[in-house]
C-alpha cells in the first residue's frame, strides 16, 4: 500500500493514548513512505495524525468540503490540499486517492466514513482492504455489535472477516498486506448498479 485513508475524529478526546498511537501512525507512515489521505484538519485526531506524518517528513494529502474550509481548520503543512463541493465528493476523491482504508478513534464521521467504506466493498465497488485500529479498547463495542449483526442474519461472517483489526499499528498494517479481497457478489456487478 502506498497511500491510506485514515477516518478518525476532528476532536481530541480525554484519552491520552489515543493521541499518542495517532502520532505513531503518522511516524509509522513517514517511515513506510505510506503517504496519508485525510480529512485535511489541524485539529483533533486528525491533525495528531498529520503531524506524525509532517514531522517525518512524509507525504499528506488533505481532502475538504468547501463549507469546512477556514483557516483555523485547514492544515497548511500539507503536500496536497484538494477542496471538494460536498461531504460525499470528499469521501469518494478519498478512495480515489488511498489504497487501503484505517479507522482509528472517533465519532459520528468516523462510522460514517467507516460503514459507508465497507459497505462499498461490501457491494463488490473496491477490494481494498479496511481496518481497524482498536486503540485501548475504543472500538470493542462496535466489534461486537457488527458480531451481533452476524449472529441475527443481517451481516454475512465473511463481510465481517474482510474487515481487519489489531490492536498495535505493525499488526494492523501486516494483516491489510496480507489482505486477500472477497469476490464480488454473484448477484451483483458494477455494470449492474
Amino acid at each position: 500500500m502506498k497511500s491510506i485513508a485514515v477516518f478518525c475524529g476532528s476532536s481530541q478526546g480525554n484519552d491520552s493514548k489515543i493521541v499518542n498511537e495517532a502520532y505513531q501512525l503518522g511516524e509509522t507512515f513517514a517511515n513506510q513512505n505510506i503517504t496519508l489521505v485525510y480529512g485535511a484538519a489541524k485539529i483533533g485526531i486528525m491533525g495528531t495524525v498529520a503531524k506524525g506524518v509532517i514531522e517525518g517528513n512524509g507525504t499528506v494529502i488533505g481532502v475538504i468540503p468547501v463549507f469546512l474550509k477556514t483557516k483555523e481548520i485547514v492544515n497548511t503543512q500539507l503536500t496536497e490540499l484538494i477542496i471538494t463541493n460536498n461531504m460525499h465528493d470528499r469521501k469518494v476523491i478519498m478512495y480515489e486517492k488511498s489504497d487501503g482504508f484505517i479507522i482509528i478513534p472517533g465519532g459520528f464521521g468516523t462510522m460514517d466514513e467507516f460503514f459507508e467504506i465497507t459497505t462499498w466493498g461490501q457491494l463488490g465497488l473496491h477490494t481494498k482492504p479496511i481496518g481497524i485500529l482498536n486503540t485501548n479498547g475504543y472500538y470493542d463495542a462496535l466489534i461486537t455489535q457488527c458480531k451481533m449483526m452476524v449472529a441475527r442474519g443481517f451481516l454475512k461472517q465473511e463481510n465481517l472477516d474482510a474487515v481487519v483489526v489489531d490492536v498495535t499499528i505493525e499488526g494492523l498494517l501486516a494483516k491489510m498486506n496480507n489482505y486477500k479481497p472477497l469476490s464480488a457478489p454473484q448477484w451483483l456487478n458494477k455494470e449492474g448498479l
